[in-house]
């Protein structure tokens, strides 16, 4: 680490700007140099000093910052940026989006749709059989099955064989999860997804990579008119 604590420079938090100004800051420590891959943050006591926010706006931050793969929480030994960071500026990009329901959304199409398409080319046997299996743990899941849905998409876009872009799917996959979080169980419509699911399956078993994007855009889309129409219209 470069430095002591003291030496960090940050803006004071405005209490109404909450836990996304708080990530911007911890970003900028990282692009401004301050601190670097693998360096240790500040305590929480000291980052609520710092930035002159609550030990849940806080933590808050740091919760949507781990689920990115930013930073690492050891227990007894404090905070770390990931070491791997430095080199995924993806991740950095992510992070700042946090909040921005709409750009995560449109991120999250635009991989999976890219993926799709690959998918049903190099897609195996084995793969195939993971989705079937998925499904089936999804109809019989009972209460919030949002880990279900989330391992079938991982599932197609590993299936994908594509280093570059499995990093980056994980990230948006968990930071959507954290915009489902908010949508009450009884609000969501399990039977609907399950359906599409299994529309998306039938398109990659048949290698029909057009029928696949088709199912995955009605899907996703399906999904993003959920979250954001609802709260474009209060």
């Amino acid at each position: 680490m470069s430095g002591g604590m003291d030496s960090l420079k940050m803006k004071t938090v405005k209490r109404n700007t909450l836990a996304n100004q708080v990530i911007e800051q911890l970003i900028e420590l990282l692009m401004s140099g301050q601190l670097k891959a693998g360096d240790k943050l500040p305590s929480e006591m000291e980052l609520m000093n710092m930035l002159s926010v609550s030990r849940p706006v806080l933590r808050e931050a740091l919760s949507s910052l781990e689920a990115l793969g930013v930073i690492n929480r050891k227990t007894r030994e404090g905070t770390f940026f990931s070491d791997k960071v430095g080199s995924d500026p993806f991740r950095i990009m992510l992070a700042l989006s946090v909040g921005d329901i709409d750009k995560i959304i449109e991120t999250r199409l635009t991989q999976e749709l890219g993926l799709i398409g690959i998918a049903a080319e190099k897609i195996s046997e084995l793969e195939l059989k993971k989705l079937r299996e998925n499904i089936e743990l999804m109809i019989n899941t009972e209460g919030d099955y949002l880990e279900v849905d989330r391992e079938f998409h991982r599932i197609i876009a590993f299936s994908a064989s594509n280093s570059i872009t499995e990093g980056m799917i994980d990230a948006i996959l968990n930071m959507y999860d954290k915009t489902m979080e908010n949508i009450p169980l009884q609000d969501r419509n399990k039977a609907i997804t399950v359906q599409q699911h299994k529309e998306i399956y039938n398109a990659l078993e048949k290698r029909d990579a057009v029928q696949a994007y088709i199912k995955m855009y009605e899907h996703l889309n399906h999904a993003r008119n959920r979250i954001i129409r609802p709260s474009n219209d209060k």
